[in-house]
């Protein structure tokens, strides 16, 4: 036998469990039912409800299963006579002062106390006294608080210090004066903070938006993958009458635990809103008109015939959403090169293109629970809390559980939920020196490569680059990760370029997030101008996202996203698309911006009404069916683009379900030997120094996606950034600005008008803006100088 085991007995059951494990644990493991309220295995023993109770050979009293370690020959009775008495006494203790409001309580049917009650609760109360009554506090949009159901398991609060990192909620008082609640009336704003829907046992914390919409029997239960984020969290899709009605995590282990972000908890309420398009639209002289889909089609297709005929492939342009399926995106880029243009891409946020050459087969992560193994981290233009929680919540418990050493480059200055030992924030182009210096650091007098000798020489680290070095050299496996901030740079290929070379010389590993669910899979799908399918070069590729809209193509296709809001240049955007002859939109949603420059638009199925697939950032495949059928005449991508290749006259789609696409592009993934390569410092774009401002591109997380932004829920968020100009305090002093003062930005066309905000984080000379805000489409996010006028 192991050192490390120990024999036991469970009811009489011959066991063997791990030094160190608690009674309740064993039980689990040998699948014995022990009741239980405030335990969790994903928090720390609180052992306060004491509804666990089990006798113990040789102990006098029953014991709490939770807070109870097993020992050699320890003999466990769950279901003796005095385990049972001391569990039914509990729960008579318990329901004392619980409200019998089982008929009306939102919980009703997946309550635990309900359920438990029925096993150890008694048919009458000998509790005759007045109950008690807890005044309910507004804890934001998400969250309906009914604390008089609260049991004081205080799940919900370790939670918040030891998940989500953030102590908003907290018990104040004793005995029957006990109260859980937020300290100074605060909202509760954790981009986690839906969980504790899920781990209230009682209905006291419940989903403000679900409630009373429907009863737990009445919902039809389907699985389904988040579209928001590189994580891919599991979701298990609550549908009642052909509505979705909420979504719940869907446990895995290897991607999101149990958790889900709120982004992913809440995106649902975006699917009824009034935007949504249910009928195709066929613009007609200066009126729209529905139409069918066959009219809607031909039109589409005899569009793009026209431009390919008059002006050639060229000026065919293709514009694909990274949260569309991998199917999708597969047909789309399928459809353009069929039709001989390579001008596809899905890198809409993205204005560096110069290290395409360069890049893996796609932005890649580690596998995904390996993070919390991480001995140091470096996160560079990451906002890593917001952008991607479920991985920060890995990178938390590397720093909170096993002291890994964090800092971060960024161009603001974000606010993490664990400490880092360094933080640096400056702008884009001083980002760029700061790794610079820290692979001369690395280097530490060993020579510089010669491929570097151009960018590296003369530099000199600085004492802090020197800490940094140290804590990523003291042992192998240092993390330096690329964030959404450092895609969106114009010195991305600088910033990754340097971020590889720290990787290697500090024997560590390379990692990236991508925006959207499926930017790994649309690499993989072939959505990008230099590559086919699986990520084979090509001789002669096409035109990036940026070139295809500063050239002005005749026509494009786009499908799944909002110009105005989720290009890197909304202005630009705007203006290529209204001047094109043809644009053919497929979307979920219609706005008047997308009145003004299409001139086709085809109702798109959400991700909960298609099939398909979508490939996380550690490259892990995940299928899944629609949950319910598209509202009116909306349909799955992957059969608009069949069909209107089938009406080009292209051959190659005759698929007849989602599940021969997926098997066609996965054959033409492994069938392909992707090789690597190797960043040419003197290839990408490096800052060239001078002065002026420039544009830092920040997408707000609850902004980050057409079905996001419709989410009323979570556009009441508290941080929610408001729209407004920030320059730090030299600057500010300079062009003669205070805060407070209302500004004109000019940028090319587009003018605005907006308060100025003065923040010493930002660093010198640079201003932001932030986007996707009602009001700043016009500036997108480019980069470029801004003209400041004082209104």
């Amino acid at each position: 036998m192991s050192d490390d085991l120990l024999n036991i007995e469970i009811n009489g059951v011959a066991l063997q469990a791990r030094k160190g494990q608690m009674i309740i644990q064993a039980a689990d493991a040998a699948g014995i039912t022990v009741p239980r309220f405030c335990y969790h295995d994903k928090l720390s023993v609180a052992a306060n409800c004491r509804m666990c109770l089990v006798e113990v050979e040789k102990m006098p009293k029953p014991v709490p299963a939770c807070a109870t370690p097993l020992t050699e020959g320890m003999k466990v009775f769950t279901k003796s006579p005095k385990a049972l008495q001391s569990q039914r006494a509990v729960m008579e203790f318990l329901l004392i002062n619980h409200p019998l409001d089982c008929p009306i309580c939102d919980e009703g049917g997946e309550c635990q106390l309900q359920d438990t009650a029925l096993g150890f609760g008694k048919v009458e109360s000998r509790y005759t006294e007045a109950k008690r009554v807890v005044d309910d506090k507004d804890v934001g949009p998400l969250i309906q608080t009914e604390m008089t159901r609260c049991i004081h398991c205080t799940r919900c609060v370790r939670f918040g210090e030891e998940i989500a990192g953030v102590k908003e909620l907290g018990a104040t008082g004793r005995g029957e004066f006990m109260r859980i609640g937020t300290y100074i009336q605060r909202a509760v704003e954790s981009e986690l903070s839906g969980n504790v829907v899920d781990l209230c046992p009682v209905g006291a914390l419940t989903n403000k938006p679900y409630r009373f919409t429907a009863r737990a029997w009445e919902l039809e239960r389907r699985p389904g993958v988040s579209p928001h984020d590189c994580v891919g969290s599991n979701l298990e899709i609550n549908v009642a009458n052909g509505v979705v009605k909420r979504f719940l995590p869907r446990a895995n282990e290897a991607v999101n635990e149990i958790w889900l972000s709120d982004r992913d908890r809440y995106s649902y309420l975006g699917l009824g809103s009034p935007d949504r398009l249910r009928q195709p639209l066929l613009r007609k002289g200066d009126a729209w008109q529905e139409v069918s889909w066959q009219e809607a089609l031909a039109a589409a297709a005899e569009g793009l015939q026209a431009v390919l005929k008059e002006y050639g492939p060229g000026h065919l342009g293709a514009l694909l959403a990274p949260t569309l399926t991998t199917e999708e995106l597969y047909l789309a880029q399928k459809l353009m090169r069929a039709l001989g243009s390579n001008n596809v891409d899905h890198r809409l946020r993205q204005s560096d293109f110069s290290a395409d050459a360069a890049l893996p087969r796609h932005p890649a992560l580690p596998p995904i629970a390996s993070l919390e193994q991480v001995p140091a981290f470096l996160l560079v233009g990451s906002n890593l809390r917001k952008d991607q929680p479920l991985l920060n919540t890995r990178l938390r418990k590397a720093v909170v559980k096993r002291g890994a050493a964090g800092f971060a480059i960024s161009s603001y200055d974000y606010d993490f939920n664990y400490p880092l030992r360094g933080v640096a924030v400056c702008d884009p182009a001083a980002m760029v020196a700061e790794l610079a210096g820290i692979a001369v650091a690395l280097l530490d007098g060993a020579g510089i490569p010669a491929s570097w000798s151009g960018r590296l020489a003369g530099m000199v680290a600085t004492p802090w680059q020197r800490e940094l070095v140290s804590a990523l050299k003291q042992q192998p496996g240092a993390l330096i990760l690329l964030g959404d901030q450092a895609l969106a740079s114009p010195f991305y290929g600088a910033l990754r370029a340097l971020a590889a070379l720290i990787a290697e010389l500090a024997r560590g590993t390379l990692a990236e997030t991508s925006p959207g669910g499926n930017g790994a899979g649309a690499w993989l799908a072939g959505a990008v101008p230099h590559r086919r399918v699986g990520g084979a070069h090509l001789q002669q590729g096409g035109l990036n996202a940026r070139a295809m809209l500063e050239q002005h193509l005749r026509a494009y296709l786009l499908a799944g996203f909002e110009p105005e809001f989720d290009c890197a240049d909304g202005g630009a955007a705007l203006a290529a698309l209204d001047a094109a002859q043809c644009v053919v939109v497929l979307s979920p949603f219609v706005t008047d911006a997308m009145r003004g420059y299409a001139d086709v638009i085809l109702p798109l199925a959400a991700f909960t009404e298609t099939g398909g697939s979508f490939v996380n950032g550690e490259g892990r495949w995940q299928s899944f069916e629609g949950a319910l059928k598209p509202p009116g005449e909306a349909r799955p991508g992957w059969k608009i683009l069949r069909v209107l290749a089938n009406l080009l006259d292209l051959p190659g789609f005759e698929h007849d379900d989602v599940a021969a696409v997926r098997a066609e592009v996965q054959a033409a993934v492994e069938a392909v030997d992707f090789p690597a390569a190797t960043a040419d410092p003197a290839a990408v774009a490096w800052p060239a120094g001078g002065g002026g401002l420039t544009r830092i591109g920040d997408w707000p997380c609850y902004r980050s996606d057409a079905l996001v932004r419709r989410a009323g829920a979570l556009q009441q968020r508290a941080d929610l950034p408001a729209a407004a100009v920030y320059l730090n305090e030299p600057e500010c002093r300079r062009l003669g600005f205070a805060a407070g003062d209302r500004l004109r930005v000019r940028q090319g066309e587009a003018v605005l008008e907006l308060p100025l905000a003065v923040d010493a984080r930002v660093a010198d000379g640079t201003a932001y803006i932030p986007s996707g805000l009602a009001g700043t489409q016009g500036l997108g996010t480019a980069y470029g100088p801004l003209t400041l006028e004082r209104v």
